[in-house]
């Protein structure tokens, strides 16, 4: 087995952030991972996107041609890589910054409210691990206890017990969207 996943999305966004928490739980699970970030030389607002590869083999390649599962944050990355998401594959689209709602018969698009979910949770910051958590589900190879384990290494615990539990409920309700 080996399937890969992108996040995309402008710089800012957390897209670094949220492949290289599913790269560690993958990984603490006993995965082979692989984790390649891409950005543009912008702090924020440019370009970033990652891809994470998991694998119970050794991964060839970084790289990911076809995502069986695609995180798109914003509208740029979302026309970007929605073509090169394998058949059957998840699309877990931010429908609070993509406003084109584009489909593909043969891969499953999840129309979710990044943005307003972060909102309703009092930290505009975790609209992307609302992504993770629904790109968790959709791969369906790691339990959501691993990667919310991982979240709160990749955070640390230490004086920022608020923050990592409203990381915690991002989560939960990104996975109960997929």
């Amino acid at each position: 087995m080996e399937t890969g996943v992108i996040f995309a999305g402008f710089g800012g966004q957390g897209i670094l952030l949220a492949g290289k928490i599913l790269a560690r739980a993958a990984m603490e699970k006993g995965f082979e991972v692989t984790w390649l970030p891409s950005y543009g030389p912008e702090m924020r607002g440019g370009t970033a996107n990652c891809t994470v590869v998991i694998a119970d083999e050794p991964v060839g390649s970084p790289i990911v041609d076809s995502p069986y599962v695609l995180v798109a944050m914003n509208g740029p990355s979302f026309a970007r890589f929605l073509p090169r998401v394998a058949r059957g594959g998840t699309v877990i689209a931010n429908s609070s910054l993509i406003s084109e709602r584009k489909e593909r018969p043969d891969v499953r698009v999840v129309w979710a409210p990044m943005n307003e979910i972060a909102q309703e949770l009092g930290e505009p910051r975790c609209a992307n691990m609302v992504g993770l958590g629904a790109a968790v589900k959709a791969l369906g190879i790691l339990p959501l206890e691993a990667v919310i384990s991982a979240m709160e290494e990749e955070l640390g615990a230490r004086g920022r017990e608020k923050l990592v539990e409203v990381n915690r409920q991002a989560l939960l309700r990104g996975y109960a969207l997929a």
